[in-house]
This record gives C-alpha cells, structure tokens and sequence, in this order.
C-alpha cells in the first residue's frame, strides 16, 4: 500500500508591526500576497482592519467609489475612537483636509490648490529647491561625515513646503520643530504629536488672519499658497478658515515626510546597491537624466516612503480579493506588498534604475493620487544628484543591520543615515 500525499499546509503566518517586520517587512508581504492576500488583522492601535496586499486589488480599492476617505464612516468601537487619523488633527479642527474627505467637496478643494503643482509651477520652483540642496550639503560637505536624514533629507523638504505655503523664514524653523516632533514619536506615545498639530494649527490660523489682512487687490508671479487658498475664499469659493487651515496643514504634513523618506530610502537603496549607484553616477557624469528620472520611479517602487495608502472605510457591502468587507469596516492598500507583486512587475524584488514598465502605486491611484508627486519628484532628483555629484564617495557609515526604522502604520523610513566621505 502506497502513502498518499498529504494536502500541504502553508506555513503558518507571520508576525507584522514588529520592530524586525519595520527593518525588513517585504517577506511578510510575500506570503500575505501568496496566501491571504486581503487579510483581516489587529493593528497596534487596537483597530481591526483589512489589509489588500495584491496589486491589482490594490489598483481596483484605490479607485472604488465604495470605499470613503470619511472616517465619519467608520463604524468604530469605543477604544478605538480617534485612531485611525493623524492624532490630534480631530481636537485642532483640522479634519477637512484632502486625506479625510470625499467628492464633491473633495473636488473643489482639490481644484483651489491643484494649480500649485502644476509642472509648469514647479519648474518655477526648481531653482529655489537646487539652493537648498546646496545650501544643506554646504553645511556638512567639510566634515567628512553626516546623518544624511537630519542634516539633508528632513530639513529640505521641510523648507520647500514652508516656501511654497507662504510661510515666513524667519518662523520656518518652528515648523521644522514640530514636524520634527511628527515624526519622533510616530508608533510611540501620542501625546506629543497632538501637541505639535495643536501648535501648527495654531500658528496657521494666525498666518491665515495676517495674510488675509494684507492681501493685495491683484495676485503677484508666484504667489504663495496660503495667499491664493485666501484669495479663493474671498471670492465665492465658499473655503471657510478651517478648510484653509487644514489644506495647509496637510500639505505640510503629507508633503514633507514622504519626501523624507524618498530621499532617505532612495540613498539607503544606492549605497547598499553598489552597481547601481555606479551606473546613475556615471549617466550624472555625462549630463544625462534619463537614468535619473526612471531611478527614481523605481526608488519609488522599490521601498518607497509610503509603506500603506491611508485610510478608507466602507460604505456598503463589497468583495475583495474573495473576502466580504462590511460596511464601516477600515480598509487599507499596502503598497509596499502591491508594488513588489511578481504578477505585475518582472523580478519584482530586484532594484533596477533603468526598469521602465513601472507603473507602481507609490503616489497612490484615483482621484486621491498624491497632488504633489511632481515636487516630491523634483526634489528627489534634486537631491539624489547633488549627494551623488557633489560627494562622490559617499558611503555608510554603519552595518546594514544597526540602522533602524521608524516605528509607524502609514509611513516607511529611516530614523538615521549616517555617511561618510571626502570633505569637500
């Protein structure tokens, strides 16, 4: 009598929103995509959510008017209240932001600020991001050394967003204080985040009353963000301070620390990827930027700055992936998983700067695709160029396996970067 085979089990499966999961979790994504590819789980917050791993799940919730940025929707239990926003945005009354609402009133504050990042807008504003770069590398290009988030990849975006708002140097470095605040203590105590909205929120409805009050009759070339949300205001677009507050906390919020970790994760990614580094220094080197330009992309898709989308709530019963979600039930794409899936990218866990069928989810899909990719793009470039131009030699400074990563639901990147290198 001969042994039948047995039906295999898979194996069992694995821990997420560990400390080892934040340094490396793409094996995780891996068998969630193979065996439960939209997954129910408890997330460190205590919230029940579903998480939809497969790309082309991941590419049909974004999209899937059933699904609302509302968490008005959520039909939450009493510990979870509050939970599953940005903490302390709900006291601050900065809840009507782009993240957290549906058409229509989706689209027409969308529209007001739309006109910002155009490509043409953020041609105009490239030379402003090429100074600070400069100006940034200047400041530790003699030393020899550096922590390349701190010194470089924090404080740049955090001053483009500040320059584009309208907000005044001499307060910029306030912001960078409380952003600076954001960040320490995502996936820690919330406490201290809630009083850097508190502070931002603030400060922004004091900038908006000045602004308001010396606002010119015509708009001037160039004019700054807050000045043109105040100007819509006043002229029938029915935007009430607190829309405007909150539009411009938002695009601080979502605009510098995913820039943050695209330079953070993107830099990481070259200099533990020696031969690709090579080839996009070499293409630098001959004035091209094409390599530049698909590199980036792939920095994108390959361990991009945001780890899942943010999150959405179901409006009625739907089917994903064959798993039923209930109505109020919080749903969340993680493109990480999605952007890593084999049945939609060729040697999906490899890094190939020159890679070109890359249509990866990094910047979201829909109506909520991120409104300012084409600066983060920019200052991607910007500053990836300048790092590898300007210190040629550039390395780590430190084991692969010591850097650690912020602890965090919705964003992924380093905590440090140190490097070395010639002084310059």
């Amino acid at each position: 009598m001969t042994d039948q085979p047995q039906p295999s089990t898979p194996p069992a499966a694995p821990d997420l929103f560990t400390w080892e999961f934040a340094s490396n979790p793409y094996p995780a994504y891996a068998w969630l995509r193979e065996h439960a590819p939209v997954h129910r789980t408890k997330l460190p917050s205590g919230v029940e959510a579903w998480l939809v791993t497969r790309y082309a799940d991941a590419k049909q919730t974004l999209a899937d008017p059933r699904l609302s940025k509302n968490p008005a929707h959520h039909d939450e239990p009493a510990h979870a209240k509050g939970k599953t926003g940005i903490p302390g945005e709900r006291k601050a009354e900065l809840m009507t932001h782009l993240l957290n609402i549906d058409p229509p009133d989706h689209t027409r504050l969308r529209r007001l600020v739309s006109k910002a990042f155009t490509p043409r807008r953020v041609a105009e504003f490239a030379p402003r991001v090429r100074e600070l770069t400069d100006t940034l590398i200047d400041g530790f290009a003699r030393k020899g050394s550096a922590d390349l988030i701190h010194e470089f990849a924090f404080p740049l975006p955090i001053y483009a967003i500040c320059d584009l708002l309208g907000v005044p140097r001499e307060d910029q470095d306030d912001f960078r204080d409380w952003a600076g605040m954001m960040i320490r203590h995502q996936g820690g105590p919330r406490g201290g985040v809630a009083r850097s909205v508190k502070k931002m929120r603030g400060y922004l409805a004091d900038l908006i009353h000045r602004k308001r009050e010396a606002l010119p009759t015509e708009p001037a070339p160039g004019e700054d963000l807050i000045s043109g949300l105040i100007r819509a205001s006043d002229h029938g677009e029915h935007l009430t301070e607190n829309e405007a507050a909150a539009m411009a906390f938002i695009l601080l919020f979502a605009g510098f620390e995913t820039t943050v970790n695209l330079i953070g994760n993107g830099t990481y990614a070259l200099l533990t990827h020696p031969g690709q580094r090579a080839r996009l220094q070499a293409s630098l080197a001959a004035g091209e930027s094409g390599l530049l330009e698909t590199g980036v992309e792939e920095l994108l898709r390959y361990d991009g700055p945001v780890e899942l989308a943010t999150w959405r709530f179901a409006t009625q019963p739907l089917t994903l992936g064959g798993q039923h979600i209930a109505p109020g039930d919080p749903v969340l794409v993680v493109l990480a998983a999605a952007d890593r899936d084999p049945e939609r990218f060729a040697d999906p866990d490899a890094l190939d700067l020159a890679r070109r069928d890359n249509q990866h989810l990094g910047y979201g899909h829909g109506i909520h695709y991120c409104l300012g990719a084409p600066l983060a793009r920019l200052e991607g470039q910007t500053a990836l160029a300048a790092l590898l131009t300007r210190l040629p030699d550039l390395r780590l400074a430190a084991d692969p396996a010591e850097l650690r990563w912020r602890g965090g639901l919705i964003m992924r990147g380093l905590r440090t970067l140190p490097v070395e290198f010639s002084p310059a």
